[in-house]
């Protein structure tokens, strides 16, 4: 695993908060390229405002459905090993993740 760590800036660059990321080994960014992006299971609201916007421009019906439980606990098909990153390890409980 490796941790990706970012600053979020306000409006006159200054820095509001720290954000970190836990990656999982097997990571496909590249230092340079797209090693500053990363993914979060969690939508912009301005990606749902566009599209509740558009959905209500052309008529469409729009449901909700709660998709978190169906993501998050569903059965692996392969088996998935992750490992804590370095200096992250508990000296009491060397096992746990």
């Amino acid at each position: 695993t490796k941790w990706i760590f970012k600053n979020k800036k306000d409006e006159s660059s200054l820095v509001i908060r720290n954000k970190a990321r836990l990656v999982a080994v097997g990571y496909s960014q590249q230092e340079g390229i797209d090693y500053d992006e990363t993914f979060a299971h969690v939508a912009r609201i301005e990606a749902i405002r566009l599209f509740l916007a558009y959905a209500a421009h052309k008529d469409f019906t729009v449901f909700q459905m709660d998709v978190k439980t169906a993501f998050l606990n569903e059965i692996l098909k392969e088996e998935l090993y992750v490992g804590q990153p370095p200096g992250f390890v508990s000296k009491q409980y060397p096992d746990h993740v």
